[in-house]
């Protein structure tokens, strides 16, 4: 057996030794799971996952390599990942580099040959933790040391938003959309192209009167990292608009829509990342979901706002989708971008369009 080159240490103690397949750094971030068992180039290019190493519950990790159209963001920027197994030899005609090759050019710590089950476990039980993925030659006392005197993140929606407006046009468009980016994934703004959307991406500190410049159909708050709780501008700008201007949250979209609203938010115990059931309260369908988030909506506190609760979580309960008709904003927790993940809900941004439709003909 080929000797141990990297370990992982957990906040609270335990030690997982294994081999490097990324970048020869150390790392420490909070550790979480992903459910996933396909798209980890979507995990690992996801600006949610900044400051965040990510444990893929599913045991072969680049069977199907990297390919360059695929990545959610420019520059992938998660802290690390932990994998079963790392596939070296890719089976897949449009694959243009390993999953091991592309950590490395990144900069992005791997750590493969350790029991992903128990540390998901350990996740599940205890709740999301700090770790330290380091050097095989790092004693545990020196890898706790370190992950105790390493400062918390803070301004995770600043590293990872634009720092100037971009655009993603389509021919023939029908709709404007101005998108507030709080680490906005590149397939939202695909799925809205595909529907006859012009998409502006903004820097989440955007003001109100830069965006009404593009006199938009409606404005998106996009997905991203961190506490909601962060982004009072994003707040401010969200009270302000709704009512003239149809607003659709996603992720950390739907949270800021929330906090707008009166509405609080928690900390999760361990968050919802990978794949999830969601059912829609009008219709009762349920769709299998793409989830990546750490914080929920305390739907005691929703009872006080205008908001209405639209979808909710088949496991837990949580809130999943909100909306207030009257002034034409909805919003959901998951990701019907479905990158990665099932297809269910992609048609929500036929909804989407809906409110814009109506938006124009008022």
């Amino acid at each position: 057996m080929k000797p141990f080159t990297k370990k992982l240490v957990l906040e609270n103690g335990c030690e997982f030794l294994g081999y490097s397949c990324g970048a020869n750094v150390e790392r420490v971030c909070e550790i979480v799971f992903n459910t996933s068992v396909v798209g980890y180039q979507e995990i690992l290019s996801d600006p949610s996952n900044i400051d965040q190493i990510v444990v893929m519950a599913y045991p072969l990790i680049g069977n199907y390599g990297i390919t360059d159209e695929d990545f959610e963001a420019k520059v992938p920027q998660i802290g690390g990942m932990v994998v079963r197994e790392c596939n070296e030899n890719p089976s897949n005609f449009r694959y243009t580099k390993t999953f091991s090759e592309t950590l490395e050019e990144q900069g992005i710590p791997c750590i493969a040959g350790v029991d992903t089950r128990q540390i998901v476990r350990i996740i599940r039980d205890e709740g999301c933790q700090r770790a330290a993925i380091v050097n095989i030659d790092t004693t545990k006392e020196q890898a706790l040391e370190m992950i105790k005197t390493t400062p918390l993140p803070t301004q995770q929606v600043k590293k990872v938003s634009c720092r100037k407006r971009w655009f993603s046009r389509t021919a023939n468009h029908k709709y404007d959309v101005v998108a507030v980016d709080c680490g906005i994934k590149h397939n939202i703004i695909r799925q809205f192209n595909q529907r006859g959307c012009n998409v502006t991406i903004v820097p989440y500190n955007t003001t109100l009167e830069e965006i009404k410049a593009f006199n938009p159909d409606a404005i998106l708050i996009s997905n991203g990292p961190g506490d909601p709780a962060a982004l009072p501008e994003v707040v401010e700008l969200i009270k302000a608009v709704k009512g003239e201007i149809p607003v659709i949250g996603i992720a950390l979209g739907m949270q800021l829509i929330a906090l707008a609203y009166g509405a609080k938010v928690y900390k999760m115990k361990c968050g919802h990342h990978g794949g999830s059931a969601v059912r829609c309260l009008e219709s009762g369908r349920v769709d299998l979901t793409a989830q990546n988030h750490g914080f929920a909506l305390d739907a005691e506190s929703l009872k006080a706002t205008a908001l209405t609760i639209t979808h909710e979580n088949v496991l837990d309960g949580t809130v999943e989708g909100v909306e207030c008709k009257a002034e034409k904003v909805f919003a959901v927790q998951f990701h019907p971008e479905s990158a990665p993940g099932p297809q269910d809900s992609t048609y929500l941004f036929d909804e989407f369009i809906k409110l814009m439709e109506e938006y124009q003909n008022a």
